[in-house]
């Protein structure tokens, strides 16, 4: 025998407040999404500006940062190379003075006259002339031995001895000096 199935009939009654309530949910969902997305569109320009000044701020203070410490490196780059400069310009010196004494030595050993030693010979040959004019009786001692002083003292080399005198003094000590010329025989 055959039994028959017989089927329930579906309950319209309760599935309907179950499929009604999924899409009073979903659209609620869907316009909560609305409203964000509306809201987020009048807030997002102002949010977007703000965080465009903070970061404008943010690069200033970095630019700041940034020359203040390229300004220390500076600084200590030029001290740097300041000291390394003087070091270097002492020891050129250094160098200089050694090679001006070695060389004075060598023309010394050789008997090349110093600077010094021919401004000592010239101001001895200006005493002289002077000496040799006051008794020839050519031109007034006095002045005389004011050109040789003017002449024998340079301004850029040493005062010999013999210039350090006035020349008034320097004509009267050889005007008192006997004349070797007198008791010499002549040629």
């Amino acid at each position: 025998m055959v039994t028959k199935i017989s089927k329930k009939p579906a309950q319209p009654e309760a599935d309907a407040p179950l499929s009604s309530s999924v899409k009073d949910s979903a659209q609620q969902i869907w316009q909560a999404g609305l409203g964000a997305f509306t809201r987020a569109q009048a807030e997002g320009s102002k949010a977007f500006e703000a965080l465009v000044k903070e970061g404008v701020n943010i690069q200033r203070k970095t630019q700041s940062v940034a020359e203040e410490r390229i300004a220390e490196a500076t600084t200590k780059m030029s001290t740097m190379a300041n000291d390394i400069t003087s070091k270097a310009t002492g020891q050129w010196d250094k160098l200089e003075t050694i090679f001006e004494d070695r060389v004075a030595k060598a023309l010394n050993k050789l008997g090349v006259p110093s600077a010094k030693d021919v401004n000592a010979l010239i101001a001895r040959i200006d005493e002289l002339s002077l000496a040799v004019q006051k008794l020839s009786g050519k031109a007034p001692a006095q002045k005389v031995a004011a050109k040789v002083v003017a002449k024998a003292a340079p301004a850029d080399a040493e005062p010999a001895k013999a210039t350090k005198k006035p020349a008034a003094k320097v004509a009267k000590k050889t005007a008192a000096k006997p004349k070797a010329s007198s008791t010499a025989p002549k040629q």
